[in-house]
């Protein structure tokens, strides 16, 4: 009796100690993203597809919800990859959606690295980690990381900067050499392809969808939107530029926006009507 008495309570105690173990690795919660001490990058790469600034749009209009108006973010331009095609200008857009919340890394990426590497500083600095949703390809991740591995050698990349990629094509337009060493330097996720309903993630491109102003009221974020779709139409398949088929039909493709609702926790959203549904004003 004492002898199964004491094999009894050793298994109780080798079960307990495995699940102590693998809990904190397999929970998401403990690794998602912290409102109060963590950074958001939005990093669009604006070439050649115009899907971006509609996503820009899309973005301040979830981060203007009462659930995430809170959340440190800064939003960069111009983070394209080795991709050909023309850039899609989108300042005029970047200036109305964020003010002088944003960087441009398109007339200057060594400016752009220095700048964004200081709101990453101020972020370490309160131990909160960085996330980067990757509108594009990485090769400004990189650049952004091997800078912080020159300046802050004491910081762990690998467990402090969390990169989300959504897309195949973005991937096979980085340099390789960089998408090696972003794969290598930090938390590197990839996530289903935001262009597609059903898959894991939100899918955001619907060429149907075109009454997002029966959704949107707020003065602002419906001139946000009306400069996104005015600029992406004046550049959708012109001069070469990638031709989004969705948005030549008169809807929209914000599919980029996948990576962030991943960040969030949100990525149980079907598609455009149901963003719309939930974080629309």
């Amino acid at each position: 009796m004492i002898l199964r008495l004491f094999l009894l309570v050793g298994s109780m105690v080798i079960s307990l100690s495995f699940t102590e173990k693998m809990t904190p690795d397999n929970s998401q919660e403990d690794k998602g993203f912290n409102m109060e001490k963590d950074l958001l990058l939005g990093q669009f790469d604006c070439k050649t597809d115009v899907d971006d600034l509609h996503t820009v749009a899309a973005f301040v209009t979830l981060f203007s919800n009462s659930r995430f108006k809170t959340v440190n973010y800064h939003a960069v331009a111009g983070t394209y990859g080795i991709q050909e095609g023309l850039y899609v200008p989108p300042n005029p857009l970047f200036e109305l959606a964020f003010g002088d919340n944003w960087t441009d890394a398109h007339n200057n990426v060594a400016a752009a690295v220095n700048q964004v590497k200081s709101f990453v500083k101020s972020t370490f600095d309160q131990q909160g980690d960085v996330w980067i949703a990757e509108a594009g390809q990485s090769d400004f991740t990189a650049s952004l990381i091997k800078a912080v591995h020159a300046d802050f050698p004491d910081i762990n990349t690998l467990e402090r900067i969390h990169v989300v990629q959504h897309s195949d094509w973005n991937e096979e337009v980085t340099s390789p050499e960089s998408l090696a060493f972003v794969k290598k330097h930090s938390d590197y996720i990839k996530i289903p392809d935001g262009n597609a309903v059903g898959n894991g993630t939100p899918g955001f491109r619907d060429p149907e969808f075109d009454n997002w102003n029966a959704y949107i009221s707020e003065p602002k974020l419906i001139e946000i939107w009306e400069r996104a779709i005015e600029i992406s139409d004046a550049h959708n398949g012109k001069e070469g530029r990638y031709n989004n088929e969705a948005i030549l039909a008169g809807g929209l493709d914000f599919s980029d926006l996948s990576e962030v609702c991943w960040i969030l926790g949100i990525q149980d959203i079907k598609d455009a009507t149901e963003f719309f549904n939930l974080y629309s004003n």
